[in-house]
């Protein structure tokens, strides 16, 4: 039943991210620690996320940025290695504090954001690479940081979601390496990812055909009431245990 849940809420997370772009992680994780465990917890979302962008990509292949890409990927994928190795050394219950004060910091942080209407160029987003790969290592999901980094960069819909989905791949491929490399993504838990990232593959390409009809408004509230809920969900987690 355990599996199934997480199936259900997978199919659910990679429907809604194929169309904002972000949110699978922030759905999903709460999910899995319960289940797994902060530590395992980790590691399975990112073999999943791997999973999760990949689809994005099949799915828009053909509107992908690919300077942009470059130019996120070549700091963010270094950086998304010393972050997932700083985690490692990190106790579960600081793992949970981080990742629930983390998701609802960045409510405000998004509307501080959209309210000054920043515009990117190719050097910010090498910048903000290494900023939001390091992030990326430790708390899981820094899609409310990266989303509006390529919005600003003048990125919309089928481009947005498939070029933020093939620099945030190289993050995530990495992050999982260095997992396997220090020994926390063992058979089991690549397994459990592979599972919990099949669910997130399916909404992907469910949500393909909503995306031009999605008004954008109604979805960054939606965001921002998920990241509440997940937050404060992992923040109760940390306390309760």
């Amino acid at each position: 039943m355990g599996y199934l849940f997480v199936l259900i809420v997978g199919l659910v997370a990679g429907t809604i991210s194929g169309i904002v772009g972000t949110g699978s992680s922030i759905m999903l994780m709460p999910v899995l620690v319960y289940q797994f465990g902060p530590k395992q917890a980790v590691p399975i979302m990112a073999v999943a996320s791997v999973m999760a962008n990949l689809s994005r990509i099949l799915a828009w292949w053909r509107e992908v940025d690919w300077r942009a890409c470059v130019a996120y990927s070549i700091t963010g994928i270094p950086a998304a290695a010393l972050g997932a190795r700083t985690l490692l050394v990190l106790p579960s219950r600081a793992v949970d504090v981080a990742i629930g004060a983390f998701l609802i910091a960045m409510v405000p942080v998004r509307h501080w954001i959209a309210r000054h209407r920043l515009r990117a160029r190719l050097w910010h987003l090498a910048v903000g690479g290494a900023v939001i790969g390091y992030l990326t290592g430790i708390v899981v999901s820094t899609g409310p940081l990266s989303v509006p980094l390529f919005l600003f960069y003048g990125l919309s819909r089928g481009a947005f979601l498939a070029t933020e989905a093939a620099s945030s791949l190289g993050l995530y491929v990495s992050k999982s390496v260095t997992f396997e490399r220090f020994g926390a993504l063992t058979a089991a838990v690549a397994l459990k990812g592979l599972i919990a990232g099949a669910s997130l593959m399916a909404g992907a390409f469910i949500a393909k055909r909503f995306v031009l009809q999605m008004k954008p408004e109604a979805f960054r509230l939606l965001m921002d009431g998920i990241m509440l809920i997940a937050g404060a969900t992992l923040l109760w987690s940390a306390v309760s245990h």
